[in-house]
């Protein structure tokens, strides 16, 4: 972690204070009540390191990707923050003492301009637009056509096509393994 903070302290011009994001997961052993004071207690450790918070979304429960000390679902919290990287070790070390989170990350983060913004927000809103005009293509699609068992047993077969049977594979395998140059 000291590594970290010096390789990210020589980043950033003197006189800026460093743009840090904190992505964190609380268990979901809590409800949605009871995490806001969690949010608070963490909103509060940040600030007083003399950290400045400029935003703090909740993105929801969701399924974890392994259970986390047994937990299956959790909360997940994006925070970003300006703070000192000296202090950044107390905020890290506190983390990782709350029972409350289940795992935390850190790590620094360029301020966006407001052109950077505006062009996010069109690249998503692009995005968002073509994604509804594809699911509208699928839903006419499959509204304007039923399809029949029979009708899916061609495509099935024609995919066994491609399909390989061992023993060639095996018998393939072995002339590739008895040529001398295998690069």
């Amino acid at each position: 972690m000291f590594n970290y903070l010096i390789a990210t302290m020589s980043k950033v011009k003197s006189g800026e204070t460093p743009h840090y994001e904190l992505l964190y997961l609380i268990s979901n052993q809590f409800s949605e009540d009871e995490i806001k004071p969690i949010m608070e207690k963490v909103n509060l450790l940040i600030t007083n390191n003399q950290g400045k918070i400029t935003q703090s979304i909740s993105l929801g429960k969701k399924r974890l990707a392994y259970p986390i000390k047994g937990f299956r679902f959790g909360y997940y919290i994006l925070v970003e923050f300006d703070m000192p990287g000296v202090n950044l070790i107390n905020v890290d070390h506190a983390l990782r003492m709350m029972s409350e989170i289940l795992r935390q990350q850190v790590v620094s983060k360029e301020v966006k301009t407001e052109e950077q913004i505006l062009h996010d927000k069109k690249i998503a809103e692009k995005i968002a637009a073509r994604n509804i005009k594809e699911e509208k293509l699928v839903e006419e699609k499959i509204s304007a056509r039923r399809v029949t068992p029979a009708e899916t047993a061609p495509s099935v077969k024609a995919a066994d096509k491609g399909k390989v049977d061992l023993k060639d594979l095996d018998e393939k395998l072995d002339k590739i393994l008895e040529t001398d140059n295998l690069l």
